[in-house]
């Protein structure tokens, strides 16, 4: 309990240090379709179990353009704006907002399972350092898969919810990464 205690107390803290009520009401993003180019991240329908689908294409990641078009403090605030927009709108009831650093501290529990696709081979190395660091229930909801990554994705994924580009049968009108994530089960 205690510990459960200052995760709330911590989060309470940083929510204000980091003015996320501020954020929430007044934040704007028009760079969001500039970005997507070269940052796709996105909350884009459910999973069979009714849990968000959340999505980030990291080979499209390029630096150099992105910080061209925004800023790593504007990212930021995008992102919590984001987690803020899903908390209260798009989060089925029955998720329950507790507090463990943005993902893990600060909007704990959100993730159901975390697939890493295709990773280069230098990320072994980097996720046997990593990993020790993460709490011991996220790192069991992290699958790396390589290739044949499509069937292990429609598993826990209805096609239909899926990118066509991942392996699913979703084509959304601006493409589903700029899509708003309508948050329809499957």
């Amino acid at each position: 309990m205690a510990l459960a205690k200052a995760m709330i107390i911590n989060c309470e803290k940083w929510r204000k240090e980091f003015r996320v009520d501020d954020i929430v009401k007044n934040f704007d993003f028009p760079e969001k379709e500039e970005v997507d180019k070269y940052y796709p991240q996105f909350y884009h329908k459910m999973d069979k179990d009714g849990r968000p689908i959340y999505i980030e294409q990291l080979r499209k990641l390029d630096f150099k353009a992105l910080y061209a078009c925004t800023t790593q403090d504007r990212l930021l605030k995008h992102l919590i704006w984001e987690y803020e927009k899903f908390i209260t709108s798009r989060l089925p009831a029955y998720y329950v907002m507790a507090a463990s650093f943005i993902d893990q501290d600060r909007y704990p529990e959100c993730m159901g399972k975390f697939y890493i696709i295709n990773a280069p081979w230098l990320f072994s190395g980097v996720w046997t350092v990593i990993k020790p660091w993460l709490d011991k229930v996220t790192v069991a909801k992290i699958v790396i898969l390589g290739k044949d990554y499509k069937d292990m994705l429609l598993a826990q994924i209805p096609k239909e919810n899926l990118p066509k580009e991942l392996g699913g049968g979703c084509t959304c009108g601006k493409g589903c990464s700029l899509s708003e994530g309508t948050l329809e089960r499957g």
